[in-house]
């Protein structure tokens, strides 16, 4: 995501609507200001996810959602906040 996404709870927010959808991955900020987020889940859970990605919490403001399919990580079964980079 790009846009205020930083220094706003952006992360805490993805953590709260992904697991409340069952989703598990990660979610994390890059050094060029983005927030990078890996998600696994059902479609329906995934374009859940997407819609709120979008909206953001309320201090925030999501400029551009960029999407790209990955390999599923195994073992991973929880979402969580990783570290800055």
């Amino acid at each position: 995501m790009r846009g205020r996404v930083q220094g706003v709870g952006f992360r805490w927010f993805v953590e709260r609507e992904a697991r409340i959808l069952g989703i598990a991955g990660w979610v994390r900020n890059n050094a060029d200001s983005s927030v990078e987020v890996l998600a696994m889940g059902t479609r329906d859970q995934l374009s859940a996810l997407k819609a709120q990605l979008r909206q953001g919490p309320r201090a925030s403001r999501v400029d551009q959602v960029e999407e790209s399919e990955v390999q599923p990580v195994s073992g991973l079964k929880t979402f969580r906040i990783e570290g800055a980079w």
